[in-house]
């Protein structure tokens, strides 16, 4: 009872209030942007957002743009990726690698991954608006707000990452996303 409580009070907070932060009460972005973000984390928790692991990457309608997963269609060699929707001769179905050609064996981890599950594909949670036709388990459903992604000062904090993993490295000099796809860490800077 005080889960379904819990859920219901977390609905409506994000119905009324249309922001998140996880984690605490303050989160990383100072009070007077609060009103640009939808989503965010709190301060020091050396923690990331562990993305989905798909063993057949979405395609058509099943995908929009703006997608993350780790592709372990081939679990000896998995990769974080990012659905851009661009498709050209170096990037053939709109995929786009934040592994940089790094693979990873996740072969481990899908162990405790089910094979296959009855689900309804219209469930979902969205954030920043009552509902949404985009396909997804998280759903940011805004054009003028965006998700802040955790943020460490270096993946050496993390002690042991999860594939999938994705944090924002807030350090002057060397800020950057960061992504784990359980081998090595990948840096992207703006």
């Amino acid at each position: 009872m005080k889960k379904i409580i819990s859920i219901i009070a977390l609905g409506l907070v994000v119905i009324s209030n249309a922001q998140v932060i996880i984690g605490d009460n303050i989160g990383t972005v100072p009070n007077g942007q609060k009103s640009s973000v939808l989503l965010e984390f709190a301060v020091g928790q050396q923690k990331g957002i562990i993305l989905p692991y798909v063993r057949t990457l979405p395609a058509g309608i099943e995908v929009c743009t703006g997608t993350f997963v780790l592709d372990a269609s081939n679990p000896s060699k998995a990769k974080v990726k990012y659905y851009n929707g661009i498709i050209n001769a170096t990037n053939p179905d709109g995929w786009f690698d934040l592994s940089s050609d790094n693979e990873a064996d996740v072969t481990s981890a899908l162990l405790h991954q089910p094979l296959a599950v009855n689900e309804n594909s219209n469930s979902k949670v969205v954030i920043g608006a009552a509902n949404s036709t985009n396909p997804g388990a998280l759903v940011l459903e805004s054009d003028t707000k965006a998700m802040v992604l955790p943020m460490i000062e270096s993946t050496d904090q993390i002690i042991d990452p999860a594939p999938g993993m994705l944090v924002y490295i807030n350090k002057t000099g060397a800020k950057r996303l960061a992504v784990y796809n359980g081998k090595a860490w990948t840096y992207w800077k703006p």
